[in-house]
């Protein structure tokens, strides 16, 4: 007995690692003609032809920190507009690429006030193409996910670097929380969210809500406990408790080594691969490194909720419709891995609640955000969904003059990208 069960669990270990690996992706041609399909029945005007991304998008910038003299007293004087969104209709909805040459300065300056921009009614953005050509028109830079590595994020369009968003069936009863497209190690300047389809049947609003209302709304005390403590984020368990028995230190300590060379280096968050966080034994977590809540906004210097608190947190995602499985969920500590009260969460997540923007978008409506000012995520749905984002690293004009050939981050990351996403997502 003692022989099978040390055969077996080494089998285990190996197999959950190699998994990712062993896993042949969805091949590329099916997936390019399955979302031509989704344009083809939105009847919208084709676009020029651009050069093709594939291979060619930059890897996403580095996340600016500057928080260390924000004080709990500065926070509460803040002082915003009202709106977040802030609604830019079209005129007659026909609008073509020169409308948004025209008004970019415009879009750009409601951008920087508001913190999210939201427009609607234009036929252009209909389809991938039209999409491109608006990011395009607005001198929006496009750069790779903040997580590319971490298989959650499908192109949509590779070549025009547009990912898809979170529409798959499996996940429509997942309610994802406020979030910044952030990593302690890399964040996005800005975001264009892009709805080709609506949810057939119902649901699936997108939330948008302003960090710095955010931050200026948390009770002061719990917000200095934020600031002096910090906090670390989980973002993957994997349970072994199937090695207990005599071999099991030996066997915890080879699946742990094997992760974190093989498969954490791949993600590129620096990862540290830690048992017992959550009081299981068992279970070995993939933890960020110690990160601020906070943040100053790079351009205004005007601080900023800069957490992903709302959407990670394993207590908020018990109590709301949850569809990830156990390998996919996240939790949050505080800087010591400390647990986080369930009443400071709580308060947390009323204050983020009260924030909260629901934005029905329609076929052609697109959000651009400024992914530091503002956090989003999406309410449960009903149906089939089409929505995709594209990042971006900046404004075109803003390039550094020396020329930025590394993109290595979207080339070894690519196939356990795919490779994760079909077993985290399709699979389950």
């Amino acid at each position: 007995v003692l022989q099978r069960r040390t055969m077996v669990a080494p089998r285990k270990i190996f197999f959950v690692v190699g998994t990712a690996w062993a896993l042949v992706p969805a091949p590329q041609q099916q997936q390019q003609q399955q979302h031509r399909l989704n344009a083809a029945t939105l009847d919208a005007p084709a676009a020029a032809s651009a050069a093709d991304l594939t291979g060619k998008i930059p890897d996403c910038p580095a996340t600016v920190w500057n928080y260390d003299d924000i004080t709990v007293d500065e926070v509460k004087k803040i002082q915003v507009p009202a709106e977040c969104p802030v609604e830019w209709k079209a005129p007659t909805g026909s609008e073509a690429v020169d409308y948004f040459v025209e008004n970019r300065d415009k879009m750009l300056s409601e951008l920087e006030k508001y913190g999210c921009v939201w427009l609607r009614g234009f036929d252009l953005m209909k389809t991938e193409a039209g999409f491109r050509d608006m990011y395009t028109a607005l001198g929006l830079d496009p750069c790779l996910d903040p997580i590319h590595t971490s298989g959650l994020r499908a192109f949509a369009s590779q070549s025009d670097a547009i990912y898809e968003e979170v529409n798959k069936q499996s996940l429509r009863q997942h309610y994802i929380g406020l979030h910044q497209e952030s990593t302690h190690k890399k964040t996005a300047r800005f975001g264009a969210f892009v709805c080709f389809k609506p949810a057939t049947v119902t649901g699936g609003e997108f939330l948008i809500a302003d960090a710095a209302k955010i931050i200026r709304d948390l009770d002061k005390r719990v917000l200095q406990k934020f600031i002096d403590n910090k906090i670390r984020i989980s973002v993957s368990n994997l349970d072994l408790d199937f090695v207990k028995g005599p071999l099991e230190a030996p066997l915890m300590s080879t699946a742990r080594s094997l992760i974190d060379k093989l498969v954490a280096p791949k993600f590129d968050m620096d990862l540290e691969m830690i048992y017992g966080s959550d009081g299981n034994p068992y279970r070995l977590q993939a933890i960020e490194q110690t990160a601020s809540p906070i943040n100053r906004h790079p351009d205004t210097g005007m601080p900023l909720w800069f957490c992903n608190i709302h959407n990670h947190a394993r207590y908020l995602r018990d109590n709301r419709p949850c569809a990830v499985p156990e390998v996919g969920m996240t939790e949050v500590y505080f800087g010591d891995l400390s647990k986080i009260p369930s009443d400071d969460l709580d308060h947390i997540n009323d204050v983020s609640e009260r924030n909260i923007a629901h934005i029905p978008m329609q076929s052609g409506d697109v959000l651009l955000c400024d992914n530091y000012r503002v956090l989003h995520g999406r309410d449960i749905f009903q149906g089939d969904r089409y929505h995709a984002v594209t990042w971006f690293r900046g404004l075109v004009q803003d390039r550094s003059d020396q020329p930025d050939d590394d993109t290595s981050n979207s080339k070894p990351g690519d196939f356990l990208n795919k490779a994760i996403n079909k077993f985290l997502v399709d699979s389950f």
